[in-house]
Order: C-alpha cells, then structure tokens, then sequence
C-alpha cells in the first residue's frame, strides 16, 4: 500500500475520530483498496463500491475535509471487512 494511502488509513482508526481527513485521501484509499467510483449520483454523493457492498458517500463541500461521522462510519466499514492500519 502507498504511504500516503496507509497515513490515511491510520487516520480514519485515529481515536478520537479526526477532523483532518481529507475526502480525496479517502477515495484514494478506496482505490487502493480496489474500489470504484461512481460520482454520478444526484448533487455530491458518490458510490463506492467495495467488498461486493455499494456505499454511498457525501462528499463534502465548500471545505475538503471529511466531517468526523463520515470517517467513522469509513472506519466501521472497513473494519467490518477486516482491513486495519
């Protein structure tokens, strides 16, 4: 895994959930991770589909950062399926 993929990681397990997670960061990690994409949801939510599981995100705006409930449901997901910092 990239290193900047893995600090992003560390950064969603980060207890307490972090502020500072930038959306980006999140959807290069879902790529590393062999996600796709799909931002052609209505207004900014996107569709991530992983683990054989669609998810759908809102991806925040005006300001890049991921609020803290979207990194720790993020967190939970990933946990689920097992992928750890």
């Amino acid at each position: 895994m990239k290193r900047k993929c893995q600090r992003t990681l560390e950064l969603i397990f980060h207890r307490p959930v972090s502020a500072n997670v930038r959306w980006d960061d999140v959807e290069a990690l879902f790529i590393e991770l062999g996600a796709e994409i799909e931002s052609d949801r209505s207004g900014s939510r996107v569709a991530v589909v992983l683990f054989n599981e669609v998810r759908v995100f809102h991806r925040p705006h005006p300001h890049p950062d991921t609020d803290k409930g979207a990194v720790a449901a993020v967190r939970d997901w990933l946990k689920l399926h097992g992928v750890k910092p």
